[in-house]
């Protein structure tokens, strides 16, 4: 058999991914960078110019300090867990049961996850109505919940466990004859961190920093269920684009906006690419 009759054999098994990445990324992806730049047919920036009105501005600011702020709380305090995690024995019942939970809440998302925070501190939720009956306390506020602090709080539940899952690995990684030769040298404890595992541990760290970042940055549905009014982030104003007859006057909005988030996640994911390349060459 011929090299080129060995390769599309090998080449078999993959069709079936291919078929799917076509269908649900590449051509999605087309659709909206062709209909981004075509209007009534013929080539237009009038949607990419609409990018710069104050509502898509806002939106766009708003998604960027959303999606930052969580990936921040959750990256430090995930790496924190991590730690924790890592310093318990492999064969640890608690280890093997924390690691298991982040791995659900994780993928914990969307309307289920937005009920569950209406349930518990909504305007009423069970913690909220016993705190006002026990302290006359309204937890509530004036439903800080359904805007954009609600949505900080609520993101950053599945994005503290989405960290531990992937920053696990990398403090794994760290070997300790590496700590034992740092100590024959003399190096204290905070020396080693200071000079062997934090400088090792930084692309591991800024590569989960902007993974969760995008992972914000995308998410739908959790503010779809909590946010009714409004659009505070990007995802959000490309619904009411597609569903409101008054936001900027064309459903076409809806493409130029999608178009600016494909470019944003694309910007992280090979910043992150770069830094997980990075970070195996210590890891093997």
């Amino acid at each position: 058999m011929s090299t080129l009759g060995r390769r599309l054999r090998d080449g078999v098994p993959l069709l079936p991914f291919f078929a799917v990445l076509t269908i649900f990324l590449l051509i999605p992806t087309v659709t909206v960078v062709v209909n981004a730049f075509v209007a009534d047919g013929a080539f237009s920036l009038d949607r990419i110019e609409a990018l710069f009105s104050a509502t898509a501005l806002s939106a766009l600011w708003k998604s960027v300090l959303l999606s930052g702020s969580t990936a921040l709380i959750g990256a430090v305090l995930g790496a924190l867990l991590s730690w924790l995690i890592v310093s318990s024995p492999p064969e640890s019942m608690v280890r093997r049961a924390v690691l298991a939970l982040c791995s659900v809440l994780a993928q914990f998302g969307g309307v289920a996850l937005a009920f569950a925070f209406l349930a518990t501190v909504g305007l009423n939720g069970v913690l909220t109505l016993w705190i006002q009956q026990a302290l006359g306390w309204n937890l509530a506020g004036s439903g800080w919940l359904y805007s954009l602090s609600g949505l900080i709080l609520v993101y950053t539940y599945f994005q503290i466990p989405l960290m531990v899952i992937v920053f696990v690995p990398a403090l794994e990684g760290l070997r300790e004859q590496w700590r034992e030769a740092a100590v024959n040298l003399g190096a204290s404890t905070w020396q080693y961190w200071r000079e062997v595992g934090f400088p090792l541990l930084t692309p591991a760290f800024l590569g989960s920093l902007l993974l969760l970042f995008a992972n914000a940055f995308a998410a739908y549905a959790t503010a779809a269920a909590l946010v009714s009014q409004g659009s505070p982030i990007v995802p959000l104003l490309i619904r009411s684009a597609l569903t409101s007859e008054v936001v900027l006057g064309q459903s076409g909005f809806a493409y130029a906006l999608a178009l600016e988030m494909i470019v944003v996640v694309a910007l992280v994911m090979v910043a992150y690419n770069a830094l997980v390349r990075r970070t195996a060459r210590w890891l093997q």
